[in-house]
């Protein structure tokens, strides 16, 4: 059996889940008007090709967020087979839906129950599935 990994050596926590998008304009506006997210950092790399914009709910050195990559020139992606969803917490996922409809979001998934096979007990989640303006999956769940 291998010797453990000493805890002050493991990662401490996640720091950036990274996307590549297509139209950088888009993609920040969906996530600051649709999801609530704020724009958090922008760098740009000239010689690279690209700018990474950092969205998410709290300050980038205590929470993780999500980065968007606009490279320059070519941009377009197909997504990948092991990619599932990004995932965020609600208070209400049936008025959050209601209002994103209303704005012309695609929902993959209206809003409903689910049974967590998983669990012993009769555990129910409430959620959703939309997209984005590239077609990522992102994963209402109620959590009130």
């Amino acid at each position: 059996m291998a010797t453990p990994i000493p805890k002050t050596v493991l990662p401490k926590r996640i720091l950036y889940t990274m996307i590549r998008v297509s139209n950088l304009d888009h993609s920040i506006a969906f996530y600051q008007d649709m999801l609530g997210m704020s724009e958090l950092g922008r760098e740009t790399f000239p010689e690279a090709k690209f700018t990474a914009v950092f969205m998410g709910y709290g300050d980038r050195a205590t929470h993780p967020v999500l980065e968007l990559t606009y490279n320059w020139g070519d941009n377009t992606y197909e997504h990948g087979t092991g990619y599932g969803n990004l995932s965020l917490a609600v208070d209400d996922v049936y008025a959050l839906e209601t209002h994103l409809q209303e704005r012309g979001v695609k929902i993959l998934r209206p809003a409903g129950e689910v049974a967590m096979a998983s669990t012993e007990t009769d555990e129910r989640h409430t959620l959703a599935f939309i997209a984005d303006p590239d077609g990522y999956r992102i994963e209402l769940m109620q959590t009130v």
